[in-house]
């Protein structure tokens, strides 16, 4: 019992292992290797490439699939090369397993001593995920020694040999144990090096191994299934991905009996069997399946209808619920709907331009405008929320609490403008009143430079150039003199006894000071990128 439990931990050990450096390497690069993906669709074999190398360096393909799914979804990438970085992945996690099986057992202590220290004497930084990554491999190397140790006296019980030797021929079952595996370890890796390490041990019979090895390619797909449920888009990759997965196993169970034959009657170790067959399986097969993607693609689409867009443009489009597991994923996604919020804000912006221009008949579509503006900013709050402050770097903490400011201050100017819109329209157009000329055409003027602010503050807080920060800056205090310019002015026609400024006096102040809050709102966003301390952001 107590050598069955050593085995568990350890195998528990590798997941665990393989989980810490994918969510390290997602930390510190996950927007690196986002535009790598993104940058790498215009050709099949740089799209190929990018898959394999992203999924060698996050030790896992599904971290791959949830950012193909994320494009997909968001519509950023199309099918057809978004299933060309899928099976790409496949052959990158194939490629690690082969490297993780070399003897690096002397590496294992100095990853995990680097490692430790600098997680704990930097733990918010680069250098202490990129020592969360040591730990991970380290961690890895240490479960794989200790697999085999564990394993090495259950090799010796007969009961056990005759378990396993009884299965030996149930292919379905070891396929059934191979996708499990993966599914609950969430790595087809974790699977496959435990395979490959049991099988060195003589505990499984080399056909199992080989069954159990294509079972966690199979189980790799339902993980990325289930990830991407709820999307058509994103549901027509994952579609395709697992028909390839599919498609491979169909086509190799028939030689698997004559492989493993031969294989044994060779001086090739069971261990490096598996490893072996993993890697030109999974290239044999990605190589095999590359010219008929776009017939996948096209299939996928008659499969999986397309979701009616139209029917919910006020739902979030970019809140991609299986991005939350990598934080800097999620923050991009919510930097995608908040600059989303924005247009709905400009939107609205221009369409209170016309109100003042006498169109009352905008008044109720900027109503509708600000109930979208509201249910975005919502839907911004509860994703980002569900995301660990734990698991964020220090700039990435940054970065949230800017998207949280950003969106509320939309919200806010959201607000504002539904109110100033109703007020115009009910105590000047509903009345019959009219601003004097002089009047209208400075705040016509003001709210051309407001425009001119929410587009350059979108701007800003997409890219965080400090350029244009301090324009938008100097735009926000030049637009604060104009309005006070434009007060005196309007005084000063009350002085001559303007009747139309007298009558509409309480309602034309009013405004100026609301554009004045207005433009405050919009360019808050500068100070995120000129003073990022939050202490210091404050006016």
């Amino acid at each position: 019992m107590l050598t069955l439990l050593h085995l568990l931990s350890s195998v528990a050990l590798l997941v665990w292992g393989t989980h810490i450096v994918r969510t390290g390497i997602m930390r510190v690069y996950g927007a690196n290797l986002r535009r790598i993906l993104s940058a790498s669709i215009k050709k099949t074999s740089m799209a190929f490439l990018a898959g394999i190398g992203v999924t060698a360096l996050v030790q896992s393909s599904n971290a791959t699939t949830l950012l193909a799914i994320s494009f997909v979804s968001q519509r950023l990438i199309a099918l057809s090369p978004a299933l060309v970085i899928m099976l790409g992945a496949d052959v990158g996690t194939a490629l690690m397993v082969r490297i993780l099986t070399f003897d690096l057992g002397w590496l294992s202590p100095m990853l995990l001593l680097c490692g430790i220290v600098a997680f704990l004497s930097n733990r918010k930084t680069r250098v202490g995920q990129l020592g969360r990554v040591g730990i991970g491999l380290g961690l890895i190397l240490l479960a794989l020694e200790l697999i085999v140790a564990a394993a090495a006296p259950i090799t010796h019980s007969s009961a056990i040999l005759v378990i396993f030797t009884s299965i030996s021929d149930d292919t379905l079952l070891a396929l059934l144990l191979g996708a499990v595996f993966a599914m609950v370890s969430y790595s087809s890796l974790a699977a496959v090096l435990l395979t490959a390490t049991l099988a060195a041990t003589a505990l499984l019979p080399l056909k199992m191994a080989l069954c159990i090895v294509i079972g966690a390619n199979l189980g790799s797909g339902v993980l990325a299934i289930l990830g991407g449920r709820g999307q058509s888009a994103s549901a027509r990759l994952v579609l395709g991905s697992m028909l390839f997965k599919i498609i491979g196993c169909v086509l190799i169970l028939p030689w698997l009996t004559p492989l493993a034959q031969w294989i044994s009657s060779t001086d090739i170790a069971s261990d490096e069997a598996v490893i072996y067959f993993h890697v030109v399986y999974n290239q044999l097969r990605c190589l095999l399946m590359l010219p008929l993607v776009t017939s996948m693609a096209r299939l996928c689409r008659r499969l999986v209808p397309h979701e009616d867009m139209n029917n919910a443009t006020a739902a979030p489009r970019y809140l991609d619920n299986s991005a939350l597991g990598t934080p800097s994923l999620a923050l991009a996604n919510a930097v995608r709907e908040t600059l989303r919020l924005g247009d709905v804000v400009t939107q609205m912006l221009e369409r209170f331009r016309l109100v003042l221009l006498g169109d009352r008949e905008q008044k109720r579509e900027i109503s509708r405008l600000d109930e979208e503006a509201d249910m975005l900013h919502s839907a911004i709050k509860l994703y980002l929320a569900q995301i660990r402050q734990d698991d964020l770097g220090e700039e990435d903490s940054r970065r949230w609490a800017e998207v949280i400011d950003t969106a509320l201050n939309l919200k806010q100017a959201g607000g504002i403008l539904e109110h100033i819109s109703s007020s115009f329209t009910n105590k000047a157009l509903d009345a019959r009143l009219s601003l004097s000329s002089e009047g209208m055409e400075e705040l016509l003027a003001l709210h051309q430079r407001l425009a001119s602010a929410l587009s350059l503050a979108m701007s800003v807080f997409l890219t965080g150039d400090m350029t244009n920060a301090k324009r938008l800056r100097r735009a926000k205090h030049r637009l604060i003199l104009l309005g006070r310019r434009y007060s005196h002015a309007h005084v000063e026609r009350l002085h001559q006894q303007n009747p139309q400024s007298l009558e509409t006096s309480s309602l034309h102040m009013g405004l100026l000071g609301d554009i004045r809050r207005l433009n405050s709102l919009f360019c808050a966003v500068a100070y995120h990128v000129l003073e990022p301390d939050p202490e210091n952001s404050a006016e």
